[in-house]
């Protein structure tokens, strides 16, 4: 399967979901060990995983905010629907064999309360993981992108003897 442009354009509301691509983030551990047990579990709706903020993640979905991608979890179904954050996991999980019960009991208001809990606990985690240190910290993203809890994400292109690379847009 190849991956179509996220766009509102197609009725994403109205059109079954046959795949997904999670958007993942490769640095983080918590991200690639459960992008490895989402690859290992039986599937009803075929999962596939693209390294989030990367060439082929914005050559796929153009239309999406790429930033917002790499603080919140991203999924994306195969005729256009994006998912971020709790629901993001909640499709996830609705796309395996044997968690798919367990998401339509956290696609209720008390289920998502739940969810939601455990996406800000993953994400204190991983901001914990980040900065080597607890209560969070700068993180530096590969490409030229950090995070800092207290100024938010910036831009600063990385530089390699020739040149500045330009600041990806999108």
């Amino acid at each position: 399967m190849t991956g179509i442009p996220a766009g509102p354009d197609r009725g994403a509301s109205r059109v079954p979901v046959r795949g997904l691509t999670v958007l993942f983030d490769p640095h983080c551990p918590l991200c690639a060990f459960l992008k490895d047990w989402l690859a290992r579990q039986p599937q009803l709706v075929p999962l596939r995983f693209v390294p989030v903020a990367s060439e082929e993640a914005r050559r796929r979905y153009p239309g999406i905010d790429h930033r917002a991608t790499l603080s919140e979890i991203t999924v994306v179904g195969d005729a256009g629907q994006v998912y971020q954050g709790a629901p993001a996991w909640i499709v996830t999980l609705w796309a395996l064999r044997e968690y798919r019960a367990l998401a339509h009991r956290l696609s209720t208001p008390t289920g998502a309360a739940f969810a939601r809990g455990a996406v800000l606990a993953a994400a204190k985690w991983r901001e914990t993981r980040r900065s080597g240190r607890s209560g969070g910290g700068a993180y530096q993203w590969g490409d030229g992108w950090s995070y800092d809890p207290a100024a938010g994400w910036t831009y600063a292109p990385p530089c390699d003897g020739g040149g500045c690379s330009p600041a990806p847009t999108g």
